[in-house]
């Protein structure tokens, strides 16, 4: 794996991503998370959905930033990542990600094709950017991939230690068993030129727990922000 890609999917990279639970926080609420042994379905899920969807645009988007691009190619990808992902909280989140992690890149990585980026996306996705920073600096697809996939896990397993006083040792043993190489190799392998043609797994919900979290968030302050 490629060193920014490693930094990238560092928790302790400025992007914002600390105050995000990736929708755990919202199933501790419901008592649908409630132990250690409720883990593995949650993150299994989660990866195979909204991570292999983050991974998939991640791996476009080094793609895309290893090679010349047409104008507006950036703009498309950034909105085909928003067509897929129908909760609005969960789109905020992703943008707000997106911008931690913009400005950051540009200090670590300054790259015309981040400027062209932030040109044509203000606010990009967090896979979007988090994708071209790691084919500015020279990672694959597949290790943009796996940053991608490795942070829609490691948020939640972090939140679910804040939340629920777990064993932090078993919580990350749970992430470590959880089959992100062929995640990562499946969205690497379906990166391509075309941004319509990428695939769009859906989560109902992880889209319903977004919203719902969103709401609670309004009436009362909540550890994470979404």
């Amino acid at each position: 794996m490629d060193l920014s890609a490693l930094i990238l999917a560092d928790s302790r990279f400025p992007g914002g991503g600390h105050v995000h639970s990736g929708g755990l926080e919202e199933v501790v609420s419901r008592r649908l998370v409630t132990s250690v042994r409720d883990l593995p379905g949650f993150l299994s899920g989660r990866l195979r959905t909204a991570g292999f969807l983050a991974a998939t645009f991640a791996a476009a988007s080094a793609h895309a930033a290893a090679r010349a691009v047409p104008p507006g190619h950036w703009s498309r990808l950034d909105a085909e990542l928003d067509a897929r992902t129908p909760s609005l909280a969960q789109r905020d989140a992703s943008r707000a990600q997106g911008r931690g992690t913009a400005r950051a890149g540009r200090i670590a990585w300054p790259s015309p094709v981040l400027t062209a980026l932030l040109t044509e996306t203000p606010r990009p996705h967090h896979p979007v950017v988090l994708g071209a920073l790691a084919g500015v600096a020279g990672g694959s697809p597949e290790d943009a991939a796996m940053a991608a996939a490795y942070l829609s896990v490691s948020g939640p397993a972090s939140a679910a230690v804040r939340l629920l006083g777990l064993d932090p040792f078993a919580v990350n043993a749970v992430v470590a068993r959880l089959d992100l190489r062929s995640v990562c190799s499946e969205a690497a392998a379906v990166a391509g030129d075309d941004p319509a043609s990428l695939p769009s797994p859906g989560s109902p919900a992880l889209d319903l727990f977004a919203e719902a979290h969103a709401r609670h968030h309004q009436e009362e302050v909540r550890l994470f922000a979404s």
